[in-house]
């Protein structure tokens, strides 16, 4: 059955095949000291069962990487092996893999792709995340007799639910019309401001790590990554007019404000000066198609303090 995207402001409960992203198994008795030591987040948060992690890989300059999900596999006893599997994107699939068994050195764990094998799903939709089913535990809803679970995704409640399933069945609590295409996932998530990405500051010990707690500590953050709305000039939004790595410009002081990472329909992900993205409404504008203009937008999940890091910025204005 062929999904196609609908690029609708809401959604009621649905269902996606996330095609765009795969799964590698980290297996043997290394598995969790080999992961520790090279990502952003604390792995022992997978076990137990209550948990999913959201982590990345970084250079050693600290600069984003790779990101994935990762989930403890079911055991049957808990002398078993433990087993990870983690949700990664497809197109780096191959080179994850590669710079994985490069720091492996003697650390006795299997790094295998197992795509074939397993996929990836999202449910997501209109305050989906306040209607969790029953379930045992605070972070999953219901599983199946794979012992494989949806787990709330990590990043935002608001996202919903996110699982690993074997690819040779359908997961629990998906019915064939609530399923839709994977961009109307992808809209959603833009408009909520959520990129791929993800750190954990407390942690320590990990690639990348001086660079990311000097920022931290410092306080000092000039740029971030909002969601974005593209509309003509007479306010109304427009759609496929805007290409990623698109330049954003401010028409007031003629400087570069930004760029456009990621972008779908009317709406996108922007990496943007904070000085200039709030400083007034239609400033901004796509660079080479000033008829566009670019309209950022707070987040509802940002924290109190990042409202509080414009203030200044829009008095100014």
């Amino acid at each position: 059955m062929l999904l196609k995207p609908i690029f609708r402001r809401t959604f009621s409960t649905t269902t996606t095949l996330l095609k765009t992203r795969s799964v590698v198994r980290f297996s043997g008795p290394d598995t969790i000291k080999f992961l520790q030591g090279l990502l952003t987040n604390d792995v022992r948060r997978c076990f137990g069962g209550h948990s999913s992690l959201y982590a990345a890989i970084l250079t050693p300059q600290g600069r984003f990487f790779f990101d994935f999900f990762l989930y403890e596999a079911p055991r049957i006893d808990s002398k078993d092996e433990v087993v990870l599997l983690a949700d990664v994107d497809s197109s780096i699939l191959d080179e994850l893999v590669d710079t994985f068994n490069k720091y492996r050195l003697r650390s006795k764990v299997d790094i295998e792709n197992v795509g074939e094998e397993f996929s990836c799903w999202q449910r997501f939709g209109a305050d989906h995340h306040k209607r969790q089913p029953s379930s045992t535990g605070s972070s999953f809803s219901q599983g199946n007799n794979t012992g494989l679970q949806w787990h709330k995704d990590p990043r935002l409640d608001c996202l919903g639910f996110r699982g690993i399933f074997p690819s040779n069945s359908i997961p629990p609590m998906v019915e064939a019309d609530t399923e839709t295409a994977e961009e109307n996932y992808l809209l959603w998530r833009l408009e909520r401001g959520v990129a791929e990405g993800s750190l954990e500051i407390p942690k320590g010990c990990y690639i990348g790590q001086e660079l990311i707690a000097r920022s931290h500590h410092r306080g000092v953050i000039r740029k971030r990554l909002l969601p974005l709305k593209f509309l003509n000039e007479s306010g109304t939004e427009v759609e496929q007019k805007v290409a990623p790595s698109s330049e954003v410009t401010s028409l007031k002081s003629g400087k570069k404000a930004g760029t456009v990472t990621t972008a779908l329909g009317s709406r996108g992900l922007g990496l943007l000066r904070l000085e200039e993205a709030f400083k007034e409404s239609g400033n901004l504008v796509i660079k080479g198609q000033e008829d566009v203009k670019v309209e950022p937008i707070r987040p509802e999940w940002w924290p109190t303090e990042w409202f509080l890091e414009h203030e200044p910025h829009q008095a100014a204005g």
